[in-house]
């Protein structure tokens, strides 16, 4: 949604204060208001304030709300943020949703990878839906549960979409360039530790963003997702260059199922650059851009390409399907992007 910056990350940002009459003040107010409380999305929602200043009364004592709060006269960053988190209700959930029938009808004879691909679908629609909750809370209920909640889902959103994509690479990478080893380690008790470790890491990182007051904990994202983008890439030009070298002696082209899988890693690799180049390209250099650019523009336009895919990654794997639940077998075929089988000359 729309992004902050950390109040904790440098002194130069200044908060405003929801305006209260002067009946409401008290000597807590007065401390609270050098916090600055600020009504928008971003702030609330990606600062690391402890969750406790986060009061029904300060919640409540708003004047009036506005999403460009603090951008009024640069809102094209916040526009295109709205735009995103729109499609990912309008189109994101459906999509995640088909994604999770898919598995469960496919479950008898799943593939490797289908345990992190469940986990991420499931991630990113609970993200699609928080999303709704966060417009009922700002602009009717006002619940302080409410604020956490979604404080909450966007620790989630954080941690398992860079960590349940990096486990597919991992498992494709194990599958490609090591197959004996591979082989030995299909078993599905593996994946489902490797799940448990995901979750409990996303839980925690969630966990402690509710709470906040933790200092500097915004930098966590930025390396995780810095690591993350890296072992991605590394994994996915990794399995290209075997795949692209292994064609049989004599032979200009792979077979069907290296060619299937080379396109399908190209994907996921276009994918991963896409969402997650502009926050690991731009983050780091924060102190380089003056705070309100940073603030109206760098980070709403680079969350919403993490967030974006949330609706991506579901469409681009319904596409590779050749039978969706739910949709008409003719609607497929119009938009699959796989392959059709050419007739043989034999």
């Amino acid at each position: 949604m729309w992004h902050a910056k950390d109040p904790g990350i440098s002194g130069s940002f200044h908060l405003r204060c929801c305006m209260k009459t002067e009946s409401n003040f008290s000597s807590s107010d007065i401390m609270e208001g050098q916090l600055r409380h600020d009504t928008r999305f971003s702030y609330i929602l990606r600062s690391s304030l402890p969750s406790s200043n986060l009061t029904i009364s300060s919640v409540n004592a708003t004047h009036v709300f506005s999403v460009f709060d603090g951008c009024e006269d640069m809102v094209a960053g916040v526009v295109f943020d709205l735009a995103i988190q729109c499609f990912n209700v309008i189109i994101g959930i459906p999509a995640n949703i088909l994604v999770l029938a898919n598995l469960i009808k496919t479950r008898h004879e799943p593939s490797t990878s289908d345990i992190f691909l469940g986990c991420l679908a499931f991630m990113d629609a609970y993200f699609g839906f928080m999303t709704i909750i966060a417009f009922l809370n700002f602009y009717h209920w006002r619940s302080a549960m409410g604020w956490r909640a979604m404080k909450f889902s966007y620790g989630v959103k954080d941690t398992s979409g860079p960590l349940f994509l990096s486990c597919v690479c991992l498992d494709r990478f194990i599958a490609v360039l090591f197959p004996i080893a591979f082989g030995q380690l299909k078993d599905i008790k593996y994946r489902i530790g490797l799940t448990i470790v995901v979750l409990l890491l996303t839980f925690a990182y969630a966990s402690a963003k509710t709470v906040g007051g933790l200092p500097n904990f915004e930098k966590v994202f930025t390396g995780e997702v810095l690591f993350a983008f890296t072992w991605m890439v590394v994994c996915n030009v990794a399995i290209l260059w075997a795949l692209k070298r292994s064609r049989g002696s004599g032979k200009d082209e792979m077979n069907p199922m290296k060619r299937k899988a080379f396109k399908m890693v190209l994907s996921i690799l276009i994918i991963i650059i896409s969402n997650y180049l502009p926050p690991v390209a731009l983050f780091p250099f924060e102190d380089h851009y003056p705070h309100k650019v940073f603030t109206c523009y760098v980070q709403p336009v680079c969350f919403a390409f993490v967030n974006i895919s949330s609706t991506i990654q579901p469409l681009t794997y319904l596409s590779r399907l050749e039978k969706v639940p739910f949709l008409p077998e003719s609607c497929v075929k119009k938009l699959s992007c796989k392959e059709k089988e050419k007739p043989s000359n034999k």
